[in-house]
């Protein structure tokens, strides 16, 4: 399966997919809307956009490519990246290209890129189905339709009587459907604060026992001292990050019988696991130690300066 197609299904999940080194789709929620000169009724949308500057790598892709072709990390990054490249030069000697179910990129005088997304191309699920509509204007009878007639009963044009026992019984179930809805909402009412008193008396009482509980150990067990290998320093190499946290485990492991000091950091703004090879006190030695990882496995790590 080429890559847009993975791109493409990445968007109805999540509202930014970075292809590394070419740029990143990114996803805008628009509420449903209603256009005043065409009585048009839009249904919402999730709209895709192009950002060029946006091109390093955060891992969803290549982890995606990763499980759905069954390849090593290693390789989904090298696919992606052999992709971007055949894309950059396909603007470079035809200045436009188009990707299937995303849109078309041209490639300006300034060397600069722009993208053109499919119009009508909606990637909200919860909107799938739904479709634009045009709302008809409401045509009321006139006045000069009715024909006056006595008051104990009035004739229209198509000859129907109207009878005044029936507006009486209208009236009728109007008013008791609201009283009904009256009640309901007084009934309502009762119950809920009654639940509220309930569990505020439960959590009154259970903190009493609460603190009338004592514990006591007789015999504690000794105390036990850990040295751990903690890595210190703000200056980390990253390796990758990864969606499922079990993904970021196994490139730790991976990394770490390779010889290197890996470890995981947390998640970043965008939720995603990241692991980095090791980190460094000084921007020197994390600069040098990022030299050789590009020079000899991995192309795409990057520097991450942040206190942890």
């Amino acid at each position: 399966m080429a890559i847009e197609n993975y791109i493409h299904d990445l968007l109805y999940r999540y509202d930014c997919v970075i292809l590394p080194g070419f740029g990143a789709f990114i996803t805008r929620h628009q509420s449903a809307r209603i256009v005043a000169e065409t009585n048009e009724l839009v249904p919402p949308q999730k709209a895709v956009f192009f950002n060029q500057q946006l091109s390093q790598n955060d891992g969803l892709l290549a982890n995606h490519v990763m499980e759905a072709e069954n390849i090593s990390y290693k390789e989904a990054i090298g696919k992606i990246h052999q992709y971007s490249a055949d894309l950059r030069t396909a603007l470079k000697q035809n200045n436009q290209m188009e990707l299937a179910g995303l849109g078309s990129f041209t490639m300006t005088q300034e060397k600069k890129i722009q993208f053109e997304p499919l119009a009508n191309k909606n990637f909200l699920k919860e909107a799938f189905g739904l479709s634009s509509y045009v709302a008809k204007p409401v045509l009321r009878a006139s006045e000069e339709s009715v024909v006056s007639m006595p008051e104990t009963s009035q004739v229209q044009q198509t000859g129907r009587k109207t009878t005044p026992w029936l507006r009486y019984a209208a009236i009728g179930i109007i008013g008791l459907g609201l009283g009904g809805y009256t009640g309901m909402n007084f009934y309502s009412d009762q119950i809920a604060q009654h639940n509220l008193a309930e569990q505020q008396k439960a959590e009154a009482q259970l903190g009493r026992q609460i603190q009338q509980a004592t514990f006591i150990i007789e015999n504690p067990l000794p105390a036990i001292t850990l040295n751990v290998d903690r890595q210190s320093g703000k200056y980390h190499i990253v390796a990758g990050a990864f969606r499922q946290a079990e993904n970021a485990q196994k490139r730790v492991d991976e990394l770490k019988t390779e010889g290197y000091k890996a470890r995981l950091i947390g998640t970043n703004k965008y939720g995603l696991h990241q692991v980095v090879y090791s980190s460094y006190e000084t921007r020197r030695e994390a600069l040098q130690a990022l030299r050789e990882v590009k020079n000899t496995s991995n192309p795409s790590a990057w520097l991450l300066v942040e206190e942890l």
